[in-house]
């Protein structure tokens, strides 16, 4: 075992998931936690790339993961950030009714958010709306109060100083190469050197299908992933926008569509669009990855999903290539947005599990195997549930490991 770092638990993944999950670990149990993360920074792509909402939970099926662990993470999220003295908002977004069709989905839209515990949503008429959102055109809208704003990037680097101080250990530019059986333990071949461990978690965003695959399982799905693109409002125009509007979601297509974030440094966004990455880490139209892109293709549930949504994929293409295009879904909502108060923005990619079937996976998924946890589904609202779903992780950890627990 020379030249080899030693450890019980294993996780991968350096991103808020990742970092809450290690920190649960460590803080809750009798056991020697080693983080690895292959990028020279934590929170380098999906948790450093969102569009920094604290989720309500008013979107998710009532009894799913989702839905209760988006509820809880929330609390601790906000409880971690005040500690901690890390801005945040608990600012309140609309959600925009601006055609009639919308008005039935905007009543199915209430009673999932007070199914899921959001005691404080109100319906709001025209003229309500213009209250609170002065620029925003809608006949009706709904008032989400629970929904705030915050910098996951921040949120994640206090939580790594927090986990290297419970004794944890962060291993940066440190991609996971391979893994073995070694006897009872794991054998990790790394980017930073061989690990031998006990047990392994794999919290890989992006990457967490080839993570399972790398250790010997089969996870059921594929990574599809989706690039976001966004705008930001000129600094003058930010005015246009006093909190966050959204739009009534579209049922036919399994995204948001684009609207208005208001982030805690006083920018403004306008987005994403969704369009088929051909890269899982590309945040630009020509990135490409010729790896990425024929694993996408050769999946039999890519070409069923992307049968059923044709139409609304090639719409968010051409809104990928034409500000004019965007512009015009942006003033659905906001009809004094123009293109030239719209400068280009950053953009992020969703890491959507599929399966073989062609199902986007809707629910976070984690896979329990022999000495391996996985987490293979973790979109929006993973970073506000963070904390939460550490939890999670850790406590079916300790029961699959049978980590002893820490005193008091």
């Amino acid at each position: 075992m020379s030249g080899v770092k030693s450890c019980d638990v294993a996780v991968i993944g350096g991103g808020i998931v990742g970092v809450a999950s290690a920190l649960a670990l460590s803080r809750g149990y009798r056991a020697s936690v080693v983080l690895l993360e292959k990028e020279p920074r934590l929170a380098a792509h999906q948790t450093g790339r969102n569009s920094g909402v604290i989720h309500s939970g008013l979107y998710y099926r009532p009894g799913s993961l989702k839905a209760t662990l988006c509820a809880e993470g929330r609390r601790s999220l906000t409880e971690f950030c005040a500690g901690k003295r890390i801005p945040f908002e608990i600012c309140g977004k609309v959600v925009v009714a601006t055609r009639p069709e919308h008005l039935p989905r905007l009543d199915d839209l209430e009673a999932r958010g007070r199914a899921n515990g959001l005691t404080s949503l109100s319906r709001l008429t025209a003229a309500a709306l213009r209250e609170i959102e002065p620029h925003a055109a809608g006949l009706a809208a709904l008032h989400v109060p629970e929904t705030g704003i915050v910098d996951y990037g921040a949120v994640t680097a206090a939580l790594g100083d927090e986990l290297r101080a419970s004794g944890a250990e962060i291993l940066l530019g440190a991609p996971l190469l391979a893994v073995a059986r070694d006897g009872d333990r794991l054998r990790l071949a790394t980017g930073a050197g061989e690990i031998s461990c006990r047990y392994l978690v794999g919290c890989a965003g992006l990457q967490s299908d080839r993570v399972a695959r790398l250790a010997g399982l089969d996870p059921g799905v594929r990574i599809v992933p989706f690039r976001g693109e966004y705008y930001e409002l000129v600094p003058e125009r930010r005015p246009l926008v006093k909190n966050l509007i959204y739009p009534v979601p579209d049922p036919s297509f399994p995204f948001l569509g684009v609207h208005f974030t208001r982030h805690v440094n006083g920018s403004v966004e306008a987005g994403p669009n969704a369009v088929l990455a051909f890269r899982r880490e590309g945040y630009t139209k020509t990135s490409f990855s010729l790896t990425d892109t024929a694993s996408t293709l050769v999946w039999p549930g890519f070409w069923k999903i992307a049968g059923r949504y044709l139409s609304a994929g090639l719409g968010e293409f051409w809104r990928s290539f034409s500000k004019a295009a965007f512009t015009r879904a942006l003033q659905e909502l906001l009809p004094d947005v123009r293109e030239e108060d719209l400068t280009p923005g950053g953009a992020g990619v969703r890491a959507q599990a599929v399966s073989r079937d062609g199902a986007l996976v809707d629910d976070f998924q984690i896979l329990e195997a022999p000495l391996q946890l996985h987490v293979l589904n973790a979109p929006s609202p993973a970073a506000t549930a963070a904390f939460a779903i550490g939890r999670v992780i850790a406590e079916r950890a300790s029961k699959s490991f049978d980590l002893p627990a820490r005193a008091g």
